[in-house]
């Protein structure tokens, strides 16, 4: 997919979206909620994926960009009897 398409694909998606916004308040009740529904769901899946990117980005490398050598894999040996 060209750098392009995409852009004009984006730029249609928000049309589509204003258009839907500027419609809502005179929306029937069902469609308002199916609405703030989605919306809802795509914040949250934008939420939960910056907190999990700036959490493993923190745990591995830590604030100055290096990463921690406590956070390092160890090899587990078995128990000898």
């Amino acid at each position: 997919m060209s750098s392009e398409h995409f852009l004009k694909e984006v730029q249609a998606i928000g049309e589509k979206f204003l258009l839907k916004l500027q419609k809502l308040p005179k929306a029937e009740p069902v469609e308002i909620i199916s609405f703030s529904v989605v919306l809802l769901f795509i914040v949250t899946v934008l939420v939960l994926t910056i907190i999990a990117c700036s959490s493993c980005c923190c745990s591995c490398c830590g604030c100055d960009g290096r990463p921690d050598p406590r956070h390092r894999r160890s090899q587990v040996l078995p128990a000898t009897r």
